[in-house]
């Protein structure tokens, strides 16, 4: 890209970042039995019980800096957890305080912040109103289904006090989305969580993840594992309900993630096209035009979303908050420097040069590129490793969509992109 095609902001090139912030760590109100984040408690060393906190001097620290290294007119700050409720309003009364001491002539900033929604009440309702906070609310669908795993530490469902935090939401006009976990249980009643979703919580926005965790995730990061043990494609060893399964129990297997997904895309496109925004079918139509995806699980590169404790500690991504992944501490490094250091562009560029042959030669590599490495569990029929545990799901997903989405492209008055393997293409450049 020759200089005059950067685009700028305030005479500079524009410059971005987009870091996942856990102000109190791994610390929650709640004891979800899938989480993939409680265990960090243990690994990172925190005090048993303890409820680490963003000190002041690093809040203003982090919030200064995350500001001053960016050069863009919208600056995103991401609040997740653990639970950052349990902060309490005044914590976040406090940053938006230094968000706008510290906010440049010409900027917008914007904060979004993800929650169980059990303690927010009127005083976080006018909170979030009045500074337009976009909130994420996790629920996983109707209450036998949310409650299977999204438990107190009792091991009490936690449905009615999410959805009195549902009712502030809609009662203060909060921006919000719904954030799902698809799991062995709501990966089964596709249908029933949607309808849910649209009907009972009218989310205006529903994002679905796959619960994909192997048993050894609580201490062992991705790319990490034996060699030897990693599964093919097809084994019965790589399903959840098999007795000696490498996976948890809780999670969804491949042939669940596509049905769900393709369940979800029909009633979704012959009802609420247009009303309802899923990410995943957005995504897609960007993709089949040709342009990169949004979801970052989806797109060609890793490594843009870094992943920041309370003590400062950086890691490469939220899913690897792991000692091997560590970047540095914002004491003693600029974030810039970290998001742009030499450990961070190999990861990121490692999700497209590590892919096997299998998704090299996939007819949907432009929508999906081997989808999160996280997930990268198992090895392809030929013993290639590095193949996603969702492939077939994902595989059956975008063969359904695919005569639909390039009808939606077409009517937009786009060209659909036309799917070539890497094989091929380095054939024709021959």
């Amino acid at each position: 890209m020759s200089n005059n095609q950067i685009r700028q902001h305030n005479g500079k090139p524009q410059q971005r970042m987009n870091v996942m912030t856990k102000p109190i760590g791994p610390a929650c109100n709640i004891d979800c039995t899938y989480c993939y984040y409680l265990s960090k408690q243990q690994l990172l060393n925190y005090d048993k019980g303890c409820k680490p906190t963003m000190n002041p001097e690093m809040l203003d620290r982090y919030i200064r800096t995350y500001i001053e290294q960016q050069n863009f007119p919208e600056i995103v700050f991401h609040w997740q957890g653990g639970e950052p409720t349990l902060l309490g309003v005044k914590f976040f009364r406090e940053v938006v305080k230094l968000q706008k001491k510290y906010c440049p002539p010409g900027v917008i900033i914007e904060n979004d912040l993800q929650t169980n929604g059990i303690l927010l009440d009127d005083e976080w309702g006018k909170f979030l109103a009045k500074n337009n906070f976009l909130v994420g609310i996790s629920i996983d669908g109707p209450e036998m289904i949310h409650n299977t795993y999204r438990t107190n530490r009792a091991g009490r469902g936690t449905f009615k006090q999410t959805m009195k935090g549902v009712d502030i939401l809609h009662k203060y006009n909060i921006n919000f989305a719904t954030l799902t976990c698809v799991n062995n249980v709501s990966g089964a009643e596709p249908l029933a969580v949607y309808r849910f979703l649209r009907d009972v919580i009218r989310s205006p926005q529903m994002q679905f993840i796959p619960i994909v965790e192997a048993k050894s995730f609580r201490d062992t990061a991705p790319q990490r594992w034996d060699d030897a043990e990693m599964l093919f494609q097809g084994m019965p060893e790589a399903e959840p309900d098999h007795p000696d399964s490498i996976m948890e129990a809780w999670c969804v297997s491949a042939g669940q993630w596509g049905d769900f997904l393709c369940t979800i895309f029909d009633e979704w496109l012959n009802e609420d096209i247009g009303k309802v925004n899923v990410p995943y079918f957005e995504a897609a139509i960007e993709a089949w035009m040709g342009r990169v995806n949004p979801l970052c699980t989806l797109g060609p590169m890793c490594g843009k979303g870094l992943a920041i404790e309370a003590n400062g500690d950086v890691f490469a991504c939220d899913h690897y908050v792991y000692p091997d992944f560590k970047l540095g501490n914002i004491n003693e490094s600029d974030l810039q420097d970290m998001q742009f250091s030499e450990k961070q562009q190999a990861f990121g560029y490692a999700k497209e040069s590590t892919l096997p042959d299998q998704c090299r030669q996939c007819d949907y590599q432009f929508a999906c590129f081997g989808e999160c490495p996280k997930n990268r569990l198992l090895k392809t029929h030929t013993g290639q490793k590095g193949l996603n545990y969702l492939c077939a799901g994902w595989n059956k997903f975008f063969r359904h969509i695919d005569p639909y989405i390039t009808l939606v492209v077409n009517t937009m008055g786009h060209k659909v992109y036309k799917k070539i393997n890497r094989q091929a293409m380095q054939l024709k450049l021959k």
